[in-house]
């Protein structure tokens, strides 16, 4: 390099791999996304001004970032706007591309650079090497998100994921884990079909409660003995949480498997529960609730929302999901929920008849068990869905707690539009039937969170980030 720096070939994509992952490296950040930013686009101040070399650089400054090339302007017709590049002595080349998922290191001969062709723009030179590349990469880039039943996200570029060496596995035996964040600081979550933490219950139970102190990498599981809220029942016999949240200090729970689903609340932190003497009767087979902030701070308003595949069994997929929600003073009364009808006027319709609800989501034959938190970072609405074992005509069966895959999808609002933010048919471990991401091991700083899973029948945790779009820092 002209500056005096020697590296090979694999140092030089492996910067320009740290710049694809706006300047994340190994699960943290090495560099500030703000500062990333900045090289694909052209400081307004730095535009026009005239060159040493007119003739060879002609308007060089319009295409200069924070000490990268770029395409800004769109130059390079067939290359994305965003791509940008390093450019050293004898052509040699670092060529990012975020938005294709792309790196490439070239290293130059030595003495030896391309010919240019007089007068010709100082771009040209590249085009026979840019353009073959980026036209490669359209019929491979992207297939797992093409799958999605939505578009791309328009503001979360990927979620990049921990190794899986990383994953951090207690209480093995007990799958569902669906979290909230406590007025006391405390993750509550229950589990199904298992024992707990150590030390493990006695007896199998099919809904046991426990509470999880510490941060995501340094945590203590302790469970809830409850004579009210614990269940027993193998499988589809027994009840089990499938969601969890703390409103103003009360705990509730929904439970599936009770001819369809029931609600069960707590006021002194999961050591007794009341269930509701009303149960949902259609479609609500295995619901969930939005998850906001601490105790339910943070909400966008005085609701509580609940999804659910629209299906009468946890057991069978579904063509849609469904959104309902009710006042969170009055979660205890079914008659005054109301379920999303369709929209209209650019804003939701809502009906107490449940027979009127209208999809909020729909991926034929694969809407199953999910989970829904709110990241405030970004102000966007993460929903993980996972992709039934079964998952129909065209596709293997398979146990989701060994393997299989999930989508996150994400949205402004808890009705949508709901985009692709990660999609997967096939995750690189079992992402199990149930997870959650916890509100409280969000971190806004740097757009990390953990996903709690329920893969290999444990109480998994996993760490990924968030990369954004460009313009989204």
């Amino acid at each position: 390099f002209g500056s005096g720096v020697n590296a090979n070939v694999e140092a030089m994509a492996r910067i320009g791999w740290l710049y694809c992952r706006q300047g994340q490296w190994e699960g943290g950040p090495l560099i500030p996304a703000s500062f990333v930013a900045q090289v694909s686009k052209t400081p307004q101040q730095s535009n026009g001004l005239p060159v040493l070399f007119p003739d060879q650089y002609s308007d060089a400054s319009n295409h200069y970032g924070l000490l990268w090339w770029n395409n800004n302007d769109g130059t390079f017709k067939e290359v994305p706007n965003e791509a940008f590049w390093s450019w050293g002595l004898y052509d040699s080349i670092i060529l990012v591309i975020p938005d294709l998922d792309l790196v490439v290191a070239r290293t130059g001969d030595s003495g030896v650079s391309w010919k240019r062709k007089p007068n010709a723009h100082h771009y040209e030179v590249l085009k026979p090497f840019f353009e073959p590349i980026v036209q490669a990469v359209p019929a491979t880039s992207g297939a797992e998100k093409v799958k999605s039943p939505c578009p791309p996200s328009p503001v979360i570029r990927e979620i990049v994921w921990a190794p899986k060496e990383t994953i951090i596995r207690k209480a093995q035996g007990g799958d569902n884990w669906p979290t909230t964040w406590g007025d006391d600081d405390a993750l509550y979550t229950a589990y199904g079909d298992g024992w707990g933490f150590e030390p493990k219950a006695e007896k199998k139970l099919s809904l046991g409660l426990a509470k999880v102190l510490g941060g995501p990498q340094e945590f203590q599981g302790i469970n809830i003995r409850s004579a009210s809220g614990e269940q027993i029942g193998q499988g589809p016999a027994g009840k089990k949480a499938s969601g969890m949240l703390m409103v103003d200090g009360i705990l509730y729970m929904i439970a599936r498997n009770a001819a369809h689903s029931q609600l069960a609340w707590s006021t002194d932190h999961a050591q007794t529960w009341t269930w509701s003497d009303w149960r949902f009767t259609e479609g609500m087979g295995c619901p969930t609730f939005l998850n906001f902030g601490k105790n339910y701070t943070g909400a966008r308003d005085e609701y509580v929302y609940l999804y659910s595949h629209d299906g009468d069994s946890a057991y069978v997929s579904a063509d849609r999901m469904i959104l309902a929600r009710v006042l969170k003073d009055e979660i205890r009364e079914r008659r005054v929920y109301e379920w999303y009808a369709g929209m209209q006027d650019g804003g939701p319709v809502w009906e107490r008849d449940i027979s009127l609800r209208k999809p909020v989501f729909i991926h034929p034959g694969r809407c199953y068990r999910s989970s829904v938190a709110y990241h405030p970072g970004i102000s966007r609405y993460l929903w993980w869905q996972v992709l039934p074992g079964d998952a129909g005509p065209g596709h293997d069966k398979h146990d989701t707690r060994w393997e299989g895959g999930f989508g996150i999808y994400d949205a402004p609002e808890p009705w949508g539009p709901w985009t692709t933010a990660f999609y997967t048919e096939q995750w690189d471990v079992g992402p199990g039937e149930s997870a959650s991401i916890p509100t409280s091991w969000i971190h806004e700083e740097d757009n990390t969170f953990y996903l709690v899973f329920s893969g290999q029948d444990c109480f998994s945790v996993r760490k990924g980030w968030i990369v954004l779009n460009k313009y989204q820092q």
